[in-house]
């Protein structure tokens, strides 16, 4: 990476709204009524699928059958696996309402996936905090009930217990000084001009949440629990999470120079979003050329890429991520499930009769307007949301492709009870 040397940036005045897709960390949206589009978010975010030779890997490396929800390049940590060197999963939770949703669970189902696979040590963030400091919640005490509340649901998916350390900010950070300074260390590597260009933060914001970057940063460096890896810093970790908490649009972008290597077209530099620093580059993926200027319009990852650019200064590993898609509410897929519409989210505490109640009352159809269009054209699986949660959570492939051919031959089958 020290050839990679920043020569200009400067914004483009420009406007995103005839982006249909809106996905942020706060906020998921679109006009289709098949939902997100995916293939333009993963080009968006830099991202790319996972292929079948990489899946195989996985399966080989593991012993295991790789998990349906795996989606996304894990070549660094394979690396590093294949190679007996160890490293650790970090996901976290940020407590909001009393009870987790099932778009909540799908990390957490994804991250146990992981650390079964891969026998590896996990570490689980409850951040109490921030939600005091965004949320308006009356009473440090209520937010703080919450994330023990949610803890519940966490643990509920069955992470190994001797290798699983699930911690709640306001009630941990005072108790371990190695997490505490590793937070100052990120603070005072980050400048506030630098936060406000990564997270939009306005003259309006409290310094708390200027501030709270570091402390969900702390997490991706071993060093910040001494207790499990002996105080050493050379593990690093892989990171589970949503594909929403991936970036947020800006109407600018930024030109860099890159001396004796450099992507070689747009395509490629996309492709890089892994193993990186500033702009999640992987020296490893590029290729000798001559110098050049190419542009991006996008900043992606608002906490971890700031987390990417700090560790190489304090000698740290930097963290890797694995995303995954997010579930949509059960009135159509324009949305994701939110914890603030209880009408649209199915809860982990929902008695069986109130989650069937909520889909036959709520849950998008996929048939088509009239009896004569259904009987013609059959089901509509890209908008049916009996079906999308099955991609979810049927883990049988062939199970799931019966399925949906008999939903599209409008073969009689409830969905809902599958």
């Amino acid at each position: 990476m020290q050839n990679l040397t920043v020569q200009d940036s400067y914004y483009q005045n420009g406007d995103a709204s005839d982006e249909k897709d809106v996905v942020t960390p706060w906020e998921v949206s679109t006009t289709s009524e098949t939902g997100i589009d995916y293939e333009k978010l993963l080009v968006r975010f830099g991202c790319f699928r996972i292929d079948d030779s990489l899946i195989k890997r996985v399966e080989k490396l593991t012993g295991k059958p790789a998990h349906h929800l795996l989606r996304r390049d894990l070549s660094y940590m394979l690396d590093l696996y294949e190679k007996g060197q160890p490293f650790f999963l970090y996901t976290g939770r940020g407590p909001s309402s009393e009870a987790m949703h099932l778009g909540h669970l799908i990390p957490f189902i994804f991250t146990k996936y992981l650390q079964d696979a891969f026998d590896v040590p996990l570490v689980i963030q409850l951040t109490d905090d921030e939600k005091y400091l965004w949320k308006n919640f009356d009473s440090i005490e209520k937010v703080n009930r919450l994330a023990y509340e949610n803890m519940k649901d966490i643990i509920a998916v069955g992470f190994d217990p001797e290798k699983t350390f699930i911690f709640v900010d306001f009630d941990f950070i005072g108790q371990c000084p190695e997490f505490y300074r590793n937070m100052i260390r990120i603070q005072r590597s980050v400048t506030f001009s630098q936060a406000r260009g990564i997270f939009g933060f306005t003259e309006s914001d409290c310094i708390g949440k200027i501030a709270f970057p570091a402390t969900e940063s702390a997490p991706c460096f071993s060093s910040s629990f001494p207790f499990i890896f002996n105080s050493k810093t050379n593990i690093p970790c892989l990171i589970p999470c949503a594909i929403d908490q991936v970036g947020c649009d800006i109407s600018g972008f930024y030109i860099f120079k890159y001396e004796n290597r450099i992507i070689v077209n747009l395509h490629h530099f996309f492709q890089c979003h892994g193993d990186l620093v500033l702009l999640f580059v992987n020296d490893r993926l590029m290729a000798s050329a001559d110098p050049s200027f190419f542009a991006i319009g996008r900043l992606l990852d608002p906490y971890f890429r700031m987390t990417r650019d700090v560790a190489p200064k304090l000698n740290f590993m930097k963290p890797a991520m694995v995303y995954s898609s997010f579930i949509p509410s059960l009135q159509g897929s324009q949305t994701k499930m939110s914890a603030s519409e209880s009408n649209t989210s199915i809860y982990l505490t929902d008695k069986p009769n109130e989650i069937k109640n909520k889909i036959n009352k709520y849950a998008f159809s996929g048939g088509r307007d009239t009896v004569e269009e259904h009987t013609k054209y059959g089901g509509n699986c890209d908008v049916d949301i009996s079906y999308q949660y099955l991609k979810f959570f049927l883990e049988d492939d062939a199970k799931l492709a019966e399925i949906k051919e008999d939903h599209r031959r409008n073969v009689d089958r409830d969905l809902g009870e599958k």
